[in-house]
């Protein structure tokens, strides 16, 4: 009888912190905290993490002591539409070697060892944390076997601009996304160039004055 209470009540509580586990929603940082978290599991002596804006170069981390590089004038993004960018300088068996674009980015990272790590990997694919949109699209849960990211999309860049919200659920231990659920647009911003917007479908529809209604009013005056 103690041995099957004790068994219930270890089992009561483990239930309790895997649903705690699960519920706890937690918002994403900033972009360069978010690359911080980058734990390459490459070959890589040394790294630098490097921010470019307007020209100017910013070394947000450096791990594994300096290095001499290059500055580069080009770079990834990981949220659409910025004129700035980030690039990654490290140091491999005496080589130096540099990340550019999403894709080595993806190399770079390797494994994924945590929600941050899985948010810069599907950034390949598209996806963003929304710096101002994180209850929709920044924010993240886990639990014993995935991570469960809220994010972003570009869905459209022609009339009307729009961004759609998912949450991307991503297996710890393979790193690959199990499911994707589409969670509807988020955005969508209409210019007045777009040739779609309901506002100038609206003042279109309005009928021009008749030409009799016209000459009756130019008589009046």
């Amino acid at each position: 009888m103690i041995k099957f209470a004790f068994r219930f009540t270890t089992l009561v509580l483990l239930l309790f912190t895997i649903l705690g586990y699960a519920q706890d929603k937690k918002k994403f940082s900033s972009i360069p905290n978010i690359l911080q978290k980058i734990e390459p599991d490459a070959n890589v002596d040394s790294w630098t993490l490097v921010y470019n804006n307007y020209g100017k170069g910013e070394e947000i981390k450096i791990s594994g002591g300096k290095i001499s590089y290059t500055p580069q004038f080009s770079g990834f993004n990981l949220f659409p539409s910025e004129d700035s960018f980030y690039y990654i300088a490290y140091s491999s068996g005496g080589k130096i070697n540099y990340v550019l674009d999403t894709e080595a980015l993806k190399t770079f990272v390797g494994k994924i060892d945590n929600a941050q790590e899985a948010a810069i990997i599907l950034a390949a694919d598209g996806y963003m944390v929304d710096e101002e949109f994180k209850d929709l699209a920044g924010n993240y849960h886990e639990d014993l076997k995935n991570y469960y990211l809220d994010l972003g999309k570009l869905t459209s860049q022609e009339c009307p601009y729009q961004k759609t919200h998912y949450t991307v659920t991503v297996n710890k231990t393979t790193g690959l996304v199990t499911n994707v659920k589409d969670n509807g647009t988020y955005i969508e911003l209409y210019n007045k160039k777009c040739a779609n917007n309901p506002r100038l479908l609206k003042v279109e529809k309005k009928e021009e004055p008749r030409k009799d209604e016209s000459q009756k009013t130019s008589k009046r005056r």
